[in-house]
């Protein structure tokens, strides 16, 4: 049996929804993508909608910057359009298809302004 310390979700959900609100603001406090991810999920529970539209936001929003993406950056940009990716098949999708496909063609039509900005490091 696993004790109470251990990470897992039975021991998280045991701590109430208040106490993990709080951790979770204070962990994404610091962190732009952790703070993403919190807003689509609370897009995603007021309905598809929603959803599709802070995605698409958030979609236009990466295609349309101009800043340098450095190979620090790589990682936490790719996990951001991973969650997006996975959010239009999960809250979009078995809603509306057809939003669903607009939203991946903005997706992948991200991929060119992405690689124009990005930077190996090595010059």
């Amino acid at each position: 049996m696993a004790s109470g310390k251990t990470l897992n979700a039975a021991n998280l959900e045991a701590l109430g929804a208040a106490r993990l609100a709080a951790l979770l603001l204070d962990i994404s406090a610091n962190d732009a993508v952790a703070k993403r991810r919190l807003r689509l999920a609370l897009a995603g529970s007021s309905g598809w909608q929603e959803a599709a539209r802070e995605i698409a936001k958030r979609l236009a929003s990466i295609a349309k910057a101009k800043s340098c993406i450095d190979w620090q950056k790589v990682k936490a940009l790719a996990t951001e359009l991973e969650t997006h990716r996975q959010a239009i098949l999960d809250l979009v999708a078995p809603a509306d298809p057809v939003e669903a496909f607009d939203l991946l063609w903005r997706l992948v039509a991200c991929a060119a302004p992405v690689f124009s900005r990005s930077d190996d490091g090595s010059g």
